[in-house]
């Protein structure tokens, strides 16, 4: 496996990934989780799959996505959206609630990742665990290269318990919610865009 990161303007170095990417959000979050979300019958894409966005892609040795996710600054502006978990805080989508979080963030240095989603037959707790410490690592890779330092995310509360299990240190940032769709319970959460082994070294110096 390996991980691939890329944005809108060279989407097209990686084949057919970005497109198998959608195919695999549609399979998961619209025919598994059954949410109202935009889609045909390929693909899940919504308005947050514009040029602010950024992506962090899992491969198998043939190339096929195993998983995936989407990351955009919470400073970011494209036409009359900003960022998926702003929009729900000022009213623009009502599938979230509006009083996840007190205040609104607007940094560049905090950027939030979506649309996390991993291969269905990626069946092994080892293998996911690994496509997600390699999706991760891209995501703060990029976040890195642009200022930023920490990353959010509104996900399943699984997430929480994974990214703590890969040594990230990962925090709720408010309150659990239940999503009508699928009857999960998510929160925001957040991470220090570190990689583990700095994170680990900043740990070891804090402790001594």
């Amino acid at each position: 496996m390996k991980n691939v990161t890329f944005e809108l303007s060279n989407v097209h170095q990686y084949g057919s990934s970005f497109f198998d990417y959608l195919a695999l959000r549609k399979q998961f979050f619209v025919d598994a989780l059954h949410w109202q979300i935009p889609h045909n019958a390929e693909v899940e894409m919504d308005q947050y799959d514009n040029p602010m966005a950024r992506y962090s892609l899992v491969l198998d040795d043939e190339g096929r996505v195993l998983a995936g996710a989407r990351a955009m600054s919470t400073s970011a502006v494209w036409g009359d959206h900003t960022y998926m978990l702003k929009d729900a805080m000022t009213g623009k989508l009502d599938t979230i609630p509006s009083d996840l979080l007190t205040d609104v963030i607007d940094s560049p240095k905090v950027w939030e990742c979506t649309r996390l989603v991993i291969a269905p037959e990626v069946n092994s707790m080892r293998m996911r665990t690994q496509c997600l410490d390699l999706i991760v690592e891209g995501l703060i890779e990029m976040a890195n290269k642009e200022g930023a330092d920490t990353l959010i995310s509104l996900s399943n509360l699984w997430l929480l318990r994974a990214l703590k299990r890969l040594g990230y240190g990962a925090e709720l940032l408010g309150e659990p919610y239940e999503n009508g769709d699928d009857g999960h319970k998510y929160a925001v959460m957040a991470i220090a865009a570190r990689h583990k082994q700095v994170a680990n070294n900043v740990l070891q110096m804090t402790a001594a």
